[in-house]
């Protein structure tokens, strides 16, 4: 699953070449907190299998961002790669906790988080 979701994102930005890959990222986060959003309205009616698609393909892209930020090349300051680190054990926690049914309203940090740091990614002021 990482490597097909790692090779997706690399097609992706193959083909966005004339995307800055941190514009590429940003969208990436911005897809998942639609389809995190989405599964927080629909939580009821949607099946285990669509829920854990969406909370899979949000792990995922948190996955490749913690693997990229603390690869020993990587050339972000050390205290960015703690909080990147930090933040994806934080998903990597609550999608376990969403996997065995949390209640739809903790997907709301996610959301948050997905959003704050695809406005940081396009240089914006992160939405109240």
């Amino acid at each position: 699953m990482y490597q097909q979701a790692t090779q997706a994102y690399q097609q992706s930005a193959n083909t966005s070449a004339s995307m800055d890959p941190r514009a590429l990222e940003a969208e990436a986060l911005m897809k998942a907190a639609a389809r995190l959003s989405v599964l927080q309205r629909e939580w009821t009616t949607v099946s285990i299998e669509e829920r854990n698609d969406a909370l899979i393909f949000n792990r995922t892209l948190w996955t490749i961002f913690v693997a990229e930020a603390t690869e020993t090349t990587s050339e972000l300051p050390f205290p960015l790669q703690n909080n990147i680190a930090n933040l994806g054990l934080f998903i990597f926690n609550r999608t376990l906790e969403m996997m065995a049914g949390e209640d739809p309203v903790a997907l709301e940090t996610m959301i948050n988080i997905n959003k704050s740091l695809a406005a940081g990614l396009r240089g914006q002021k992160a939405a109240p």
